[in-house]
């Protein structure tokens, strides 16, 4: 897995003071907030590596954590949507009004858990998300609100994931916004077959470029 871009800036988020690493994107192209889930955290290979993908097609990207120490040590916290999805709408406002990326488009990444935050998140947060794309997720968490979201969404499952497939073609068809599902052939749940993580950062990329760049 490779590292964060040497761009990447330690950010402190808010005033419970979540971390964050925050990578500028370029000129005209938008950003991109990871909401990682089952505990994980901004460190999360996974996504980092997918995050590196999207700056080398000039996104931006912020990776941080949803839970403090202190919460995360709390395994009913990492499952807590409404919770999560707080913080994410927390760290979106964060970037629209303290930062100098206040004008980019906005996009979210959720992977696990993290996915139904994303889509929550996006029914609740005053500023709007231009996409959002899930990763081996469970966008049901997100129950009710899944009718609410207007992003438009790619949810994305491995093809050897299949409880999880299931409950993703359940909560696509509850999608009422611009969608689509693409099952990656031979991946398991936390994409670690060679090769998968790879379509994932593709099919991330394709989804997020035209929707987060200026004049799109």
């Amino acid at each position: 897995m490779s590292h964060l871009s040497h761009s990447a800036m330690e950010v402190t988020i808010g005033p419970l003071g979540l971390k964050g690493n925050l990578v500028p994107p370029r000129e005209g192209a938008g950003l991109v907030l990871f909401a990682h889930g089952s505990g994980s955290s901004r460190l999360s290979p996974r996504n980092r590596f997918v995050a590196e993908g999207l700056h080398a097609a000039g996104l931006g990207t912020l990776l941080f954590d949803l839970l403090r120490e202190d919460e995360a040590a709390d395994r009913n916290n990492v499952f807590d949507i409404p919770l999560l999805a707080q913080r994410l709408a927390a760290a979106t406002d964060w970037v629209r009004t303290g930062t100098a990326l206040r004008d980019r488009r906005i996009g979210y990444f959720g992977a696990s858990t993290g996915a139904a935050a994303a889509l929550v998140a996006e029914t609740i947060s005053p500023h709007p998300v231009a996409a959002i794309v899930s990763r081996g997720g469970r966008p049901d968490l997100a129950g009710a609100a899944l009718g609410r979201v207007r992003a438009p969404t790619l949810l994305i499952v491995g093809g050897e994931d299949g409880p999880v497939i299931d409950l993703n073609r359940t909560a696509y068809g509850a999608l009422a916004c611009e969608k689509s599902m693409a099952v990656v052939p031979g991946a398991g749940h936390l994409f670690e077959e060679p090769g998968t993580l790879e379509q994932v950062v593709a099919l991330a990329r394709d989804w997020f470029v035209p929707r987060l760049s200026e004049g799109a």
